[in-house]
């Protein structure tokens, strides 16, 4: 459902990319936006419509 990859390239800044099946698409560069980045890719993953405990029974 939900995919965040990380670049860190030596002597290069990071970049992440967070994507999921809903719809968010979600890029960053930078130590620190990148780690930001990926806190809210945690955090989207308990709130992301696609994860939810209805359409998880439904299926």
């Amino acid at each position: 459902m939900a995919w965040l990859h990380v670049r860190a390239p030596r002597g290069a800044s990071p970049a992440a990319t967070s994507v999921c099946a809903c719809g968010r698409d979600r890029y960053a560069t930078g130590q620190r936006k990148v780690l930001a980045l990926i806190e809210d890719h945690a955090a989207h993953r308990t709130v992301c419509p696609l994860r939810s405990p209805e359409r998880r029974n439904a299926a």
